[in-house]
């Protein structure tokens, strides 16, 4: 511990979630379909056939939980937005009703004193643009310039913290590389394309905030520090691939402006392209701030059978492991943290997301939800960003993942991540022993940290 760090007077305490999620209603008042509005409705691909057709349908009860953030303390609320709900169509005409419900939300939060740090993606892309390509058309960095430009219009004057991307790699891996996630395909050779035009539209983005907006800009990536099962060169050039694979390939082009280039095409071989210079200009132009998030670390040794990147995961004996199968490894988010910081020039962070899915009754039980796993977890995780404060990591605010219980995308509501329970037959929503806790934490500045769990 550095019993010198704290946690700076101004830190945002928050909590996170995201539009296809939470909301529900994903077709209300002239809402256009998503690409995850298609992918749940194809029989097979998500678990028990769930949708988010409703899911915490917190396009309806958006009051109900802004109160709820306010009592827990929360200083912040991470959302992203339905870009087919403000464009049906992914460009053209403007679908009013859906672009009202975000205005309505802002105003929501701000008079509950809660600041709205807003995503524009969050993998959730309009279908109408899927079959134009998607993220393999190089015109979808102009279509999500075109789409952040009305949104930086209407709620700039209140909004001061965007980002554009959530996780690409996320979108990348899961939606072309492996087919686990929308829109489901799975081909080498559309996974480096979908990566670079997801990081081009990031920066087409950033562009347009400089013309018209008068705040803060960034992006949130999802890092996982590797770690080599033993010293043995396979295992060490085994985790060195996931690295560049999950963490450099989209932090380097933003603050270097080039990519891991060795690493890169040891993966995918012929399918990694050059990319030309006014692209990595595009992409690696400044940003305001860095949103991280963390939930695990791997231990990887070499494996031949895993294509692309021949690097399998080693369970760690007597680790706790969570119910997605995540361990959990506090220390690395301190790690991960620092590595940023002295890779990238100590750039302000904001950590987006940062939880973990652990078995909880679909019921509250006299409206009490027990989950010391998640208590101690967040104690853990809070203790290794104070330390990575410590050590001069310029970290501004905290987003627990996640406000509430809502849908783990193709794993359907089967796993609960949230602080809040949603149990899904009535929404009745029940703060659990976790947001009990974070809002002591929250309302002692972290003091709590240091004393025993309850």
């Amino acid at each position: 511990m550095h019993d010198n760090a704290t946690f700076p007077a101004d830190f945002l305490w928050g909590a996170a979630t995201s539009a296809y999620q939470v909301e529900g209603s994903p077709l209300a008042d002239g809402a256009g379909p998503s690409i995850w509005q298609r992918f749940v409705h194809t029989p097979g691909l998500v678990r028990d056939g769930h949708t988010g057709d409703v899911a915490c349908d917190h396009y309806r009860r958006y009051r109900e939980d802004v109160a709820l953030m306010q009592q827990l303390g929360l200083g912040a609320y991470r959302f992203s937005v339905s870009w087919s709900r403000v464009l049906p169509q992914g460009r053209g005409a403007v679908n009013a009703a859906g672009l009202g419900f975000y205005d309505r939300l802002v105003d929501s939060l701000l008079e509950h004193g809660i600041q709205p740090l807003v995503t524009l993606f969050h993998w959730d892309l309009p279908a109408a643009l899927d079959d134009r390509g998607g993220w393999l058309n190089p015109d979808v960095a102009h279509w999500f310039a075109e789409y952040a430009e009305i949104m930086f219009r209407k709620l700039d004057d209140r909004v001061t913290r965007w980002t554009t991307l959530n996780e690409p790699w996320v979108v990348s891996d899961g939606g072309y590389l492996h087919g686990a996630l929308a829109p489901g395909h799975r081909n080498r050779f559309e996974a480096p394309i979908a990566s670079h035009n997801l990081l081009r539209a990031h920066g087409a983005a950033v562009t347009a905030y400089r013309a018209t907006g008068k705040h803060q800009i960034g992006i949130v990536v999802n890092l996982e520090p590797q770690t080599p099962a033993s010293d043995s060169p396979a295992d060490v050039a085994a985790a060195r691939r996931v690295d560049a694979y999950m963490n450099r390939q989209y932090l380097d082009p933003v603050f270097l402006g080039s990519y891991p280039e060795e690493e890169m095409t040891e993966i995918f071989g012929e399918a990694w392209p050059t990319w030309p210079q006014e692209d990595l200009r595009l992409i690696s132009q400044p940003i305001d701030f860095v949103g991280i998030n963390y939930y695990t670390r791997s231990v990887r040794r070499h494996d031949q059978t895993a294509w692309p990147l021949y690097a399998a995961v080693v369970r760690q004996p007597g680790a706790t492991y969570t119910e997605t199968g995540w361990e959990v490894y506090p220390k690395a988010f301190t790690e991960i943290l620092v590595w940023v910081k002295e890779r990238y020039g100590n750039p302000p962070m904001y950590v987006m997301e940062n939880g973990a899915a652990f078995y909880d009754p679909p019921v509250a039980q006299e409206g009490r939800v027990r989950d010391p796993l998640r208590v101690s977890y967040l104690r853990d995780h809070l203790r290794a960003l104070r330390d990575a404060i410590g050590q001069g990591v310029q970290l501004r605010g905290y987003m627990a993942w996640s406000l509430l219980d809502n849908l783990e995308w193709s794993l359907g509501f089967s796993k609960r991540f949230g602080i809040v329970h949603v149990d899904f037959a009535t929404q009745e929503r029940t703060p659990k022993d976790s947001a009990r806790y974070y809002a002591r934490v929250i309302a002692s500045g972290g003091a709590v940290l240091d004393e025993p769990l309850p």
